[in-house]
């Protein structure tokens, strides 16, 4: 049975709920997993842990600050343990280009290169946004052209096959 570390860094909560579905298929595997926002959790990685996977979401073309400070403050442990990356951000829908450029900026910043990479589409969550914010990410999904601008609704772009597979290759590798 393998100990899987599970921090991650989220804005909205897309990025929380993501890790959260992780540990739940790590733990549907028989392994033990535990999730951790980064903000409440301290900047370490306990000890006791075979592998980590950490989590991020993307705003405004980059990972949060305090996750890449997360990583950095890691880096011996993620280079030493098995361990992945798993990106979230609304152009993990569709531009996937965009997503990959995102981890390769993150990568180059914190020095750390994953050996797996999982790419989440995120979630547009009107409802939960006040007036600017809505507006404005009703303006950024309407010049991408392919996301949804109702805003009396949410979106959520999540693949949840796909967290699925990446959660079990990841358990493959080990």
């Amino acid at each position: 049975m393998a100990r899987i570390y599970i921090p991650y860094g989220t804005t909205e909560g897309q990025t929380a709920k993501i890790a959260q579905y992780i540990s739940d298929v790590v733990q549907a595997h028989g392994h033990h997993a535990e999730t951790a926002d980064i903000k409440q959790s301290g900047d370490a990685i306990p000890d006791g842990y075979d592998a980590v996977i950490v989590g991020a979401s993307v705003h405004l073309g980059k990972h949060e600050d305090y996750v890449r400070d997360f990583v950095r403050a890691n880096s011996d442990v993620l280079k030493r343990l098995p361990s992945a990356l798993f990106s979230v951000s609304l152009a993990a829908h569709g531009d996937t280009e965009n997503a990959e450029s995102y981890v390769e900026n993150f990568e180059a910043e914190t020095g750390w290169r994953p050996a797996q990479v999982g790419l989440f589409g995120g979630a547009l969550l009107y409802t939960q946004y006040g007036f600017i914010k809505r507006h404005v990410m009703k303006k950024i999904a309407s010049d991408k052209g392919t996301l949804d601008t109702d805003t009396s609704r949410d979106y959520v772009y999540t693949e949840w096959d796909g967290v699925k597979r990446f959660a079990e290759d990841f358990l493959s590798s080990l």
